[in-house]
């Protein structure tokens, strides 16, 4: 299909000057001289076998043709340039996200400077809480949960299993001599000793776990607390290795054994799924999945 178009720049002009009433304003706004956006009114002029415009002293004014061909000028590109923002993946505003304070912490605050450098206009905004939020009734956008990926009434993007294993400080291991087998970690106090999480990785290592052996650390009822009371060598923390990879990677942590408990549960992103489209929630969407992807094609070569 085809169509009889006449030049973009002169239609630019066009909308310009009739939206702002002056061929020398619309020149101002488009960067060019006067008698260019002159020249470019009397090219579509031409085209269209009719005056636009009535040129008069010091101002001019929309003929009947100029005032039928204005709102099909400023609409045509005004869809082209919200076409143009969604094609390029731009958003502006502010862009909600609902999470636990360890992701926040541990994952958000690590990567979350990258994507705002990528995209300047659209502020994101963080609620750090471990309640399930409304998103019908509520003013969220996006939602980091853990969990099987089953919530009613959204749309959920795997990102990458919540397995766990105990890590500490370096410090700290070589202080009682370093931790090689599962047993040597009784010889450190273990953060949170109530948490059920340490009984399903002694099970997974294949040695029971034998509260009465645990010394007690620090209980602070979450993961972020129990990673900083390892940093300062207060204890083993059993943690979500995914959180923790920089950590690792600069030595601040170490995790003595490549064996992982598991309850099931991964790290989700969700929102409504009426929502799939609007920009600012496609966007960040797009870029939380290609910064996890590499995680999960390394689970999926485990696999």
């Amino acid at each position: 299909m085809s169509w009889e178009l006449p030049p973009l720049g002169a239609i630019r002009v066009f909308e310009a000057a009739a939206r702002l009433g002056s061929f020398t304003k619309a020149a101002e706004e488009l960067g060019m001289t006067q008698s260019a956006a002159s020249y470019q009114i009397k090219v579509l002029e031409e085209r269209a076998g009719t005056p636009l415009f009535i040129r008069k002293t010091r101002q001019i004014a929309l003929t009947e043709a100029g005032q039928q061909l204005a709102p099909h000028a400023s609409g045509a590109f005004s869809a082209l340039a919200d076409a143009w923002v969604a094609t390029k993946g731009g958003a502006t505003g502010v862009l909600s996200v609902t999470t636990m304070g360890t992701f926040a912490s541990n994952w958000l605050a690590v990567w979350l400077g990258t994507f705002q450098l990528m995209h300047p206009d659209l502020a994101v905004k963080v609620d750090t809480s471990s309640r399930l939020v409304d998103f019908g009734r509520e003013a969220m956008d996006i939602g980091i949960r853990t969990g099987t990926g089953k919530w009613p009434g959204l749309t959920a993007h795997y990102l990458f299993k919540a397995d766990y294993t105990p890590m500490l400080s370096p410090k700290l291991a070589e202080s009682v001599g370093g931790i090689c087998h599962p047993e040597d970690l009784y010889k450190v106090a273990l953060c949170g000793p109530n948490d059920p999480w340490w009984k399903i990785w002694f099970e997974a290592a294949g040695v029971p776990f034998d509260p009465a052996r645990v010394i007690p650390g620090p209980a602070l009822g979450g993961q972020a607390y129990d990673a900083m009371a390892a940093l300062t060598d207060k204890g083993a923390a059993i943690l979500t290795q995914n959180l923790y990879s920089a950590l690792l990677a600069k030595g601040q942590l170490m995790k003595p054994f490549d064996i992982v408990g598991s309850d099931g549960d991964g790290y989700w992103l969700v929102h409504l799924e009426s929502r799939r489209n609007v920009p600012k929630i496609k966007v960040f969407r797009d870029w939380v999945l290609a910064q996890t992807a590499d995680i999960r094609e390394q689970e999926a070569r485990q696999t």
